[in-house]
């Protein structure tokens, strides 16, 4: 198991704090700004970085993750390079790395391959998306032997027999998606995220992350009332697209996390500077 992913929830729980996982897109907008984008979220203080790796038929994601996918594979970004950028920065980067991918590229690099040179690189941990748990084994137990974790996606619709079997197969965290549906930004938290929560903790001892739509500070907060941490993904990318291939770019990023973590009374004025733009 990875130990930055352990220490970054052991940290979290027992200091109370918010915990805040962000996506990005890997090489979106180019390689180069994905490196600064990736260093100003560990400045902006978030706990954990899910990584995407672009993927030619992203079909559980939005249109705002597609076009960074888009973006990203316009610039010739791949699974290798993604694992380059985190060999880059793995030095630099105090958080712990997610890679965020579908099943395709990584079959067609290689599980033994991928194994190595993601251990090799520095990532922490890989969620397979369209990766069912009953066929995760394989993948699961060659991660396993290179100390990175194998999270699970888990959804309202998942039985408590498959989350069970989540919990005991993974590690690392479970990632729980609050709404069904592709990914996108949402105007509040799905009224299922507190049951879904409640659910995770009682079929598995691994800590809870849940996303899927979450855009403000009061969306952090609310799930973190019954979560380990909250995830954004879509509304963070969405700050990269405005800001678009320009040396602002990080900055944006940097703003928006910080705006994210906020204590309540410094986001009420300090929102309208990078966060409002986000989904506005």
């Amino acid at each position: 198991m990875s130990q930055r992913l352990a220490d970054t929830f052991t940290r979290l729980r027992s200091g109370g704090e918010p915990g805040l996982v962000t996506y990005v897109t890997a090489g979106d907008p180019g390689y180069a700004r994905s490196r600064d984008i990736l260093l100003a979220l560990d400045r902006a203080g978030a706990d954990v970085i899910e990584l995407g790796v672009p993927f030619s038929e992203p079909l559980a994601d939005g249109p705002v993750i597609q076009r960074a996918t888009e973006r990203a594979l316009a610039g010739g970004m791949t699974l290798a390079k993604t694992l380059d950028l985190v060999e880059d920065l793995r030095g630099q980067v105090r958080a712990p790395i997610v890679l965020f991918t579908y099943a395709n590229p990584i079959y067609r690099f290689g599980i033994d391959a991928f194994a190595a040179r993601a251990r090799q690189a520095g990532v922490d941990g890989v969620l397979t998306l369209d990766l069912p748990v009953e066929e995760a084994g394989p993948l699961q137990a060659r991660l396993a032997a290179d100390a990175i974790d194998t999270i699970f996606l888990v959804s309202p619709t998942t039985t408590d027999e498959r989350l069970r079997r989540a919990g005991e197969l993974g590690s690392g965290f479970l990632y729980g998606i609050s709404r069904l549906g592709v990914t996108g930004i949402r105007a509040d938290v799905a009224a299922g995220a507190e049951a879904l929560a409640t659910r995770m903790r009682k079929e598995s001892r691994l800590p809870v992350a849940l996303g899927f739509g979450l855009s403000r500070p009061e969306h952090i907060r609310d799930v973190v009332r019954f979560a380990d941490a909250a995830v954004v993904g879509s509304a963070l990318v969405d700050v990269i697209a405005r800001a678009g291939d320009s040396p602002g770019v990080a900055g944006e990023v940097e703003r928006f996390v910080r705006w994210l973590k906020a204590p309540p009374g410094l986001t009420a004025r300090t929102g309208p500077d990078a966060g409002e733009r986000a989904h506005g």
